[in-house]
């Protein structure tokens, strides 16, 4: 019986893997196509009718690896800017004792459930006009640098910490920072590394903050690129289905690869071991 069982738990998750992996196959399939074929049927191309034209294509079209080095300099701001802050807030709404905690944690929580649509207009204002960062990495990044979900990620973790860590860091004289360098950091991997994943994929894939900070194309990350080629050069290209979907494994490969690397570092650290008794 339970041999069935695990036969019959095998083969709904293969099938699930092959669901889950199938848009992926079919994205990279469709990119190498010389001749489009949106059927089913292009699921199954013919060796003679694969190249690396579409790829060629687009990146003559909007210059693919400037666009690309664009997203990694914005999306590398953003991850930075967000561990510091979030580690730094999130240590002081988990471990320090103030007046108030409670209450700036609630108001975090409700930064939560206001869309970014919403304040889109008031930071372009603030950004562009206030600050003059309008055509600038700096405009591109700045609105991303605090992440209240990273914020909440890092508390949340730091909670779990045994208290008597830092109690015996205090002891023996140790400054706060000194604390969160060199006790609190360490043990805190597994949170830096799903905030890194959390935090890359939102600028990685954000396109509209982008594309009304800056019209120079040769600024626009590769979202925009692509959001701009599909609305203007596309239905002019020889092959446009299979040129987006070559930009589209381009946009995607790097968060693919992050997950994959990091996906086996998302484990929970041995932080009882730090403690005698």
């Amino acid at each position: 019986m339970t041999r069935g069982l695990s036969w019959w738990r095998t083969i709904a998750l293969t099938l699930g893997a092959i669901t889950f992996l199938f848009p992926f196959y079919y994205m990279i399939v469709g990119s190498l196509q010389v001749a489009p074929d949106t059927s089913l049927s292009g699921a199954l191309p013919r060796p003679d009718d694969l190249s690396f034209d579409n790829y060629s294509e687009i990146n003559a079209a909007i210059g693919l690896w400037r666009s690309l080095l664009n997203s990694v300099l914005v999306t590398a701001g953003v991850v930075i800017g967000t561990l510091v802050f979030g580690v730094l807030a999130g240590y002081a709404l988990a471990q320090l004792r103030y007046r108030g905690r409670g209450t700036l944690f609630a108001v975090m929580l409700l930064l939560q459930v206001i869309p970014f649509q919403l304040l889109v207009l008031p930071l372009y204002v603030q950004v562009v006009r206030g600050y003059g960062l309008a055509d600038s990495y700096l405009g591109m990044i700045l609105p991303f640098v605090i992440n209240s979900v990273a914020v909440f990620v890092f508390r949340q973790f730091f909670l779990q910490l045994p208290v008597e860590l830092f109690e015996a860091a205090r002891l023996d004289g140790a400054s706060e920072i000194r604390v969160l360098r060199s006790v609190a950091l360490p043990l805190v991997r597994p949170a830096l590394l799903t905030a890194t994943l959390l935090t890359f994929i939102g600028p990685w894939n954000e396109f509209l903050w982008p594309f009304l900070i800056t019209k120079e194309t040769g600024m626009q990350p590769l979202a925009v690129a692509l959001a701009n080629y599909m609305s203007t050069v596309a239905s002019a290209a020889t092959n446009p289905y299979g040129a987006i979907l070559a930009g589209a494994c381009v946009l995607a490969a790097p968060a693919v690869l992050l997950f994959v690397g990091f996906q086996r570092h998302f484990v929970s650290s041995d932080v009882g071991s730090g403690v005698k008794g």
